[in-house]
């Protein structure tokens, strides 16, 4: 029994060590404070062995192209406190519209200046990953976004060397109300703007809850369906060499992702 003025002593003891609960592979994430679907998109995705780690940029709740520039302004300071004694094998920025806003490589460079012990990523390059990996070039996309950053996100896939056949946007204004719009609206809006012609159906944005009727879509429409979570989190696994096959988020987690290896 342990008096008062007693000094506690331990038995020497051997503890018995392993890998730890993620020892397949580690993905860190920089969101926005205003994101409301990418934690439970991501958590409901990953597979056993890999963890999922999170950090926030302060932002402005209200989406447009100049309140998306200033996101870089913290980028490496919020890449190099994702668990930096473990050392994340990827990390990346889960914005779309601020992916294309910012471009690609400044971000990485951002990234690789705050941990450069992970590999770096940004949204748009997973969205790109996965449409290239389906062998789809003819797409139409959905967004929650003001035309502002619809012009710029069609530029962008052009750019990329996809055919935007056609691209739609709800307008909304503020982060919070792009997570609070149904995944059965999502649905019935990628009816809406479906396309013969269309080889794939980008629904565009990491804050909205279009995960949950990924498969729905593709079942109804018959042809892939690519998110900016979903996308952005296969491309994560692949990079991080986690080849699982994943059901119930789309066709795209049956691909191994062997284009980006080449």
């Amino acid at each position: 029994m342990f008096m008062p003025g007693d000094t506690v002593k331990s038995k020497t003891r051997e503890p018995e060590l392993d890998a730890g609960k993620h020892h397949r592979a580690r993905l860190g994430f920089i969101l926005m404070s205003t994101d409301l679907a990418a934690e439970s998109d991501f958590f409901s995705m990953v597979p056993e062995g890999v963890a999922v780690h999170f950090t926030r940029l302060k932002t402005d709740d209200y989406t447009t192209s100049e309140t998306l520039a200033r996101h870089i302004e913290k980028m490496a300071d919020a890449a190099s406190r994702i668990q930096p004694d473990t050392k994340p094998d990827v990390i990346s920025y889960s914005c779309t519209s601020g992916s294309i806003v910012i471009g690609e490589e400044r971000i990485m460079e951002e990234i690789r200046q705050g941990a450069p012990w992970a590999k770096p990523m940004c949204l748009v390059t997973g969205v790109i990953d996965a449409l290239r990996e389906l062998g789809a070039r003819k797409i139409v996309v959905g967004t929650p976004y003001l035309d502002e950053i619809n012009t710029l996100e069609a530029e962008f896939l052009l750019s990329r060397g996809f055919d935007v056949l056609d691209i739609q946007g709800l307008n909304l204004e503020t982060g919070i109300e792009f997570g609070r719009v149904t995944p059965a609206y999502w649905k019935a809006f990628a009816h809406e703007i479906d396309h013969p012609d269309a080889e794939a159906i980008f629904l565009s944005c990491g804050g909205i809850r279009s995960l949950e009727v990924v498969e729905e879509i593709e079942q109804s429409i018959g042809k892939p369906v690519i998110t900016s979570n979903q996308a952005q989190f296969w491309s994560c696994l692949r990079r991080a060499g986690i080849m699982d096959e994943i059901h119930g988020f789309g066709q795209i987690f049956s691909r191994q992702g062997n284009q980006l290896f080449t």
